[in-house]
């Protein structure tokens, strides 16, 4: 099964993204962590991206592709892998479908943990990350609403979205999440 993980700061998609991966027996696909590596590497994508975050850009949507794309070409993703952090943009996310569409292997689901604003808060609070200060909280939750959140809509006009609860323990949430991949037919909505 291919799928995207989306949700707002603190909603639980590390926790979640774990749990699924084992569930599953899928690769969990971070572009973060990929990028980390190909920069640990010195690969020459690692190399190009190091030129853009050390100049406080992001890495353009066309490297992170690549670096996708070197990724799935990975045996362990014949069965199906769980992206989590990509994509997050609708540019992004629509050339991740023309990407996958000339390989002929489009996604199969979309999960979006939707939790409140005030659990998040909390959640984060908890967490005592060094970036989890409200001032950063928000200006996470700015950036997510502005660039990610419109993801829900283009992956529910695609029939691939499905939205879970994402209150409550780690364990209830898994739970709703398992139901969810159960229940969800391609191209069918079940927000």
């Amino acid at each position: 099964m291919r799928i995207v993980l989306i949700g707002p700061p603190g909603a639980g998609k590390g926790t979640q993204s774990e749990r699924i991966v084992r569930h599953l027996r899928i690769p969990h696909i971070s572009t973060g962590d990929m990028l980390r590596a190909a920069i640990q590497d010195k690969t020459r994508i690692g190399s190009l991206a190091t030129e853009y975050l050390s100049s406080g850009r992001l890495v353009p949507d066309p490297l992170i592709l690549q670096l996708v794309g070197e990724r799935l070409a990975k045996p362990d993703c014949a069965v199906g892998y769980l992206f989590d952090g990509f994509p997050r943009t609708q540019g992004q996310a629509v050339s991740l479908d023309k990407f996958l569409g000339d390989l002929k292997t489009p996604l199969d689901l979309v999960l979006e943990l939707q939790v409140s604003e005030e659990t998040l808060l909390e959640r984060l609070a908890q967490r005592g990350r060094a970036d989890d200060h409200p001032q950063v909280i928000r200006e996470r939750f700015r950036a997510y609403r502005d660039q990610t959140k419109p993801l829900s809509d283009y992956y529910r006009d695609r029939g691939l979205l499905v939205t879970v609860y994402g209150g409550g323990t780690p364990d209830e949430v898994f739970q709703r999440i398992v139901q969810a991949v159960q229940n969800h037919e391609p191209g069918e909505d079940a927000t």
